[in-house]
């Protein structure tokens, strides 16, 4: 009986979120095996919103300590690879998604101006004056642990990328890459404690991607500290406060991103009982986790709730996938989130469009 009802909740769901979608948006994204895909029409969509800022010098939120005159002047004076899109985080995030995008649907019709510019920024010499960012001594925290992490990605995606263009960018950004693997290596032990928030310096988030690249580069060294981290930190969790989520600016989930990071530490028998234990709610005949709302999406911190539901979507998935329990009410919730959210990442408004594409790219084709 029950699997009946959930099968009616999902085809309700489905039926539900065609009827309440645009033309324009049922041909960007469609469902597919009880999930939002992402399309070519939907994947050119997207496209057009790193390539308009991936080389926009302003506005710019810069991060950096500066300890002399010296590095005063444009970022691109140093960040010449990642200076376009607001700040240096949301720039790497946006070249990895359209590597990706380029791997998925390589007649995209932006694809020779995707290469070119991504030739244009990723080359030796630039990259070779960002990694001197990192190894200053006033700058080792410097977009730790979030825009590290999207690095790593990025790279994670060159290596992948059977392409001659993924091949020489990655050899560009390998010195970059393990320049932050060791900072990771250095980092990690010395945290006594975790960082359970909801914006960048989310730990759980920074540990997922980073081991996702260590898989893929067969980083040994990095991949036991990440493993030794995340077990020291979350293996005894229990009961997580999913209801006192989200924050006002939260962009991410320490709960769902707790959760998803976890399935890549644990054998899946343990996962099970972990993910159980840890997330009870999830489990339960019915789950109430609304969508983020945003009332004024030219508000930089607002607008992140946008970036949440994204994000849950991804996180969701990840569980669904690697727990033995509520697959489908799991798969809804996550459409749910993404229906909200797919509508207002081109928004209009740079606050939101210079960064929620590369979130909904991420939802759409990881899992």
């Amino acid at each position: 009986m029950r699997s009946l009802s959930l099968k009616f909740v999902a085809i309700f769901s489905f039926s539900f979120i065609f009827t309440h979608m645009s033309e324009a948006q049922e041909a960007h994204y469609q469902i597919r095996q009880g999930k939002y895909i992402l399309t070519p029409a939907g994947a050119s969509h997207l496209a057009k919103l790193p390539l308009k800022c991936m080389q926009q010098e302003f506005p710019y939120k810069t991060g950096i300590t500066f300890t002399d005159s010296a590095l005063l002047g444009k970022p691109a004076s140093y960040h010449p690879a990642f200076y376009g899109c607001f700040d240096w985080h949301s720039s790497v995030h946006g070249h990895w998604m359209l590597v990706r995008l380029l791997k998925l649907f390589p007649d995209l019709p932006e694809a020779a101006e995707a290469r070119e510019k991504l030739a244009q920024n990723l080359s030796t010499e630039n990259i070779s004056r960002e990694i001197k960012i990192f190894q200053s001594k006033e700058n080792k925290g410097f977009e730790r642990t979030y825009g590290w992490a999207w690095l790593l990605q990025l790279q994670n995606e060159l290596l992948n990328w059977d392409d001659p263009l993924g091949r020489q960018l990655s050899m560009n950004l390998n010195p970059l890459a393990q320049q932050l693997s060791l900072m990771y290596q250095e980092y990690l032990p010395k945290m006594v404690y975790p960082i359970r928030v909801g914006e960048h310096s989310n730990l759980a988030f920074g540990l997922r991607l980073a081991w996702d690249y260590a898989e893929t580069t067969k980083d040994h060294s990095l991949k036991a500290v990440i493993k030794e981290t995340a077990l020291r930190f979350y293996k005894d969790d229990s009961n997580a406060p999913i209801a006192w989520e989200p924050g006002g600016s939260d962009f991410l989930s320490p709960s769902l991103e707790e959760a998803d990071l976890m399935w890549r530490i644990l054998s899946p028998a343990e996962y099970h009982t972990w993910v159980v234990k840890f997330l009870p709610s999830l489990f339960q005949p019915e789950i109430s986790l609304a969508p983020g709302q945003v009332k004024d999406r030219s508000d930089g911190k607002l607008v992140h709730l946008d970036g949440l539901n994204l994000s849950r979507a991804w996180d969701l998935y990840g569980i669904a996938k690697h727990s033995k329990k509520n697959k489908q009410a799991l798969l809804n919730l996550a459409n749910t989130h993404l229906k909200a959210a797919l509508p207002h990442v081109a928004s209009g408004d740079y606050m939101g469009e210079h960064w929620l594409a590369s979130f909904a790219v991420y939802a759409l084709t990881t899992q």
